[in-house]
C-alpha cells in the first residue's frame, strides 16, 4: 500500500511540475491607481492558492478556539 501512495504522490508531482513548466507566460495584475504587477502565471496561481489555504486555516482556527 505504501508503494501505491508513493507512486500516486510521484504522479501528482510530475503532473503539477508539467503544469508549472507550461504556464510560465507573464500575466499582469492591475491594481487601483494604475499600479500593476507582472509575474509568471504559475507564481500568481500559487500565491492565490496559498492565500486561500491561509484564509481557510484562519476561519477554522476561529471555530476551534471558541
Amino acid at each position: 500500500m505504501r508503494v501505491f501512495y508513493l507512486i500516486l504522490k510521484l504522479l501528482a508531482f510530475v503532473l503539477l511540475l508539467g503544469f508549472a513548466l507550461k504556464n510560465t507566460d507573464a500575466v499582469v495584475l492591475h491594481y487601483f491607481l494604475g499600479l500593476e504587477w507582472r509575474a509568471p502565471l504559475v507564481f500568481v496561481l500559487l500565491i492565490f492558492f496559498g492565500g486561500g489555504i491561509g484564509c481557510g486555516v484562519l476561519a477554522s482556527l476561529v471555530i476551534m478556539m471558541r
